[in-house]
């Protein structure tokens, strides 16, 4: 899988007036351009009256996929701004879009700049990060006496368990960041007394954990 990524866990919305003209903008994570073309429509959908929908994305490997649109203001005032709103924060497979109901009061070419840059910043601030992490899904079997280790064990360590099964023995189905596989796997042998069996089901797994410091 590729390497970990900071991107939204949820979409965001923030909002502020500069001389009469009212700027909402939003931030959501996106998987495709498709989706992120939808999300453009609800949000043109949403503010029909506005009379500008500026917005950019950077999405995929590498940010491959990147796509700013002035939707209308003087060139260089709007997409570019909020697109590089997006690459300071480091965030990957993310959209913002800037809705913005013009007030009859002119902002000139610097102060469009500051105003969408401002505002793709706050809707970003307002929505919480994540690092998504590549993980792997196992299976651990172990006996009815480790229950209580092993449980606490997973939740010192902060590992997801997706389900559990109890009949001979007990099988726990847990997410496990891979850089951190081998670790773990020495660690549930320590407080099983080796007794512990782990099984590695799938491998294309992503892991999400709050982005500190953003």
């Amino acid at each position: 899988m590729s390497r970990s990524y900071f991107t939204l866990a949820t979409a965001g919305e923030a909002v502020f007036e500069e001389k009469k003209s009212r700027f909402i903008g939003w931030a959501a994570p996106v998987e495709d351009e498709k989706q992120a073309q939808a999300y453009l429509s609800q949000r043109r959908a949403l503010h029909r009256e506005a009379k500008h929908h500026v917005y950019a994305w950077m999405i995929g490997e590498d940010d491959r996929f990147q796509r700013s649109s002035d939707d209308g203001e003087p060139a260089g005032t709007g997409g570019r701004p909020v697109l590089e709103a997006l690459k300071q924060k480091g965030l990957k497979n993310v959209m913002v879009v800037v809705s913005r109901y013009f007030g009859g009061v002119l902002l000139g070419a610097g102060g469009l700049t500051r105003a969408y840059s401002r505002s793709a910043h706050m809707a970003l601030a307002a929505a919480p990060a994540v690092e998504n992490i590549p993980g792997s899904l196992c299976a651990l079997r172990f006996e009815y006496p480790y229950l209580g280790r092993v449980e606490s064990w997973l939740k010192a360590n902060a590992l997801p368990v997706r389900d559990k099964n109890f009949s001979q023995d007990i099988c726990f189905f847990c997410l496990i960041p891979q850089a951190e596989l081998d670790e773990r796997r020495r660690q549930l042998t320590d407080i099983s007394d080796g007794s512990a069996h782990w099984q590695v089901l799938d491998e294309n797994i992503w892991l999400s954990r709050p982005r500190e410091n953003r």
